[in-house]
């Protein structure tokens, strides 16, 4: 059964064909079947349109349907022009938005756009400015930020050298590499990698980051003069290892050459008084073995190099020992010798004036 506000539909619809019907919207030959088609309407829905009590409980007057249709089309009608008033903004926001996507996009993948080229140029320059008052840490965070909007190899070669200037090469060698990487043939960064190798004692790698610099910008003067620079110092470098590999032990003697005290001489020679006889305990050992002993063999070495040797010829004490010993004297007790103030300035001559009187620090 239908309920009240679908027999108040039914009633007004069937009010609307007979006013239709009796108007002459709708043709003579159609108001008989329209008239049958009303009757199966009011009795499906159990409505009587000649009934008053119905038409008291039903009808919708003064208004009708038609009056309803048409301020329900009018306002329609405001609320579409409204909508379509609305929709350029709503277009932009979309559009804003499609853009603020798309820029996203692009920098994630390092394409920016030119607006971000041009604010990231313009943090390079204060980066720079900041570089020449020696501001390092302000430097970096501009170029930095930079960085973040466009990855420009200039920036990371310029922060390289900022980080060069905080004496933090590690992250300097980090960043001229990261500069090679977005363009291998960017030569200052070569130059950037070049310094910081050298500053950290790389000198072979500064060598090499220097040669291929050259091989780009192969008229680059201070780049020349670092590589000569780079290639002396690993050849000093290159050399002082080959010589600390051939050194033996100092035996603990504070010498910079690696020279023995002399109670170490005494040590070496037996300790005991010496006789004219051969290498017994407390006797002058045999040639031979003072040959094949390491400590001798640097003692010789370094008193030849530091012109000792002539000194010692000429040392008064000396020329007393062996006077004695050519009168049969026989040779003295080592630990005497080792005690004695002239043979300890002697030490000091068989190092050429460098030989210390302590043990090292």
């Amino acid at each position: 059964m239908a309920d009240v506000k679908k027999k108040q539909l039914v009633f007004n619809i069937i009010e609307f064909l007979r006013t239709s019907a009796q108007d002459g919207t709708v043709k003579e030959d159609d108001k008989e079947s329209l008239e049958v088609a009303v009757q199966c309407i009011a009795e499906s829905f159990g409505v009587d349109p000649d009934s008053e009590n119905d038409k008291k409980q039903y009808s919708i007057e003064p208004a009708s349907l038609l009056n309803i249709l048409d301020v329900f089309l009018k306002t329609k009608a405001k609320s579409s022009a409204s909508t379509s008033t609305s929709t350029p903004s709503t277009s932009t926001s979309a559009s804003s938005s499609n853009k603020t996507e798309t820029s996203t996009a692009k920098k994630d993948s390092y394409n920016p756009s030119e607006e971000d080229k041009s604010q990231a140029e313009q943090l390079k320059t204060k980066g720079n400015q900041l570089m020449s008052s020696k501001l390092y840490d302000s430097a970096i965070e501009k170029y930095t930020e930079a960085i973040k909007l466009y990855e420009n190899p200039i920036y990371y070669s310029n922060r390289a050298a900022a980080w060069g200037g905080l004496n933090k090469h590690d992250q300097a060698i980090k960043d001229a590499e990261k500069a090679l990487d977005l363009d291998p043939n960017f030569s200052k960064a070569y130059s950037r990698l070049g310094h910081a190798h050298f500053s950290s004692g790389n000198y072979e790698q500064a060598v090499q980051a220097y040669e291929d610099g050259l091989k780009i910008d192969s008229g680059n003067q201070n780049m020349k003069t670092a590589l000569a620079t780079a290639k002396s110092k690993f050849s000093e470098s290159s050399s002082s290892n080959s010589v600390a590999d051939r050194e033996p032990p100092s035996g603990g003697a504070g010498g910079a050459g690696g020279m023995p005290d002399l109670s170490s001489l005494a040590s070496m020679f037996g300790g005991g008084a010496g006789g004219a006889g051969g290498g017994g305990a407390g006797g002058m050992p045999d040639l031979a073995s003072m040959m094949r002993n390491p400590q001798m063999m640097a003692m010789a070495q370094q008193m030849m190099a530091n012109g000792g040797l002539e000194r010692l010829m000429q040392n008064p004490a000396l020329r007393g020992m062996a006077e004695n010993m050519q009168n049969g004297g026989g040779m003295p007790d080592m630990s005497q010798l080792a005690n004695d103030p002239s043979l300890r300035d002697l030490a000091q001559q068989f190092m050429g004036g460098q030989g210390g009187q302590g043990r090292g620090q």
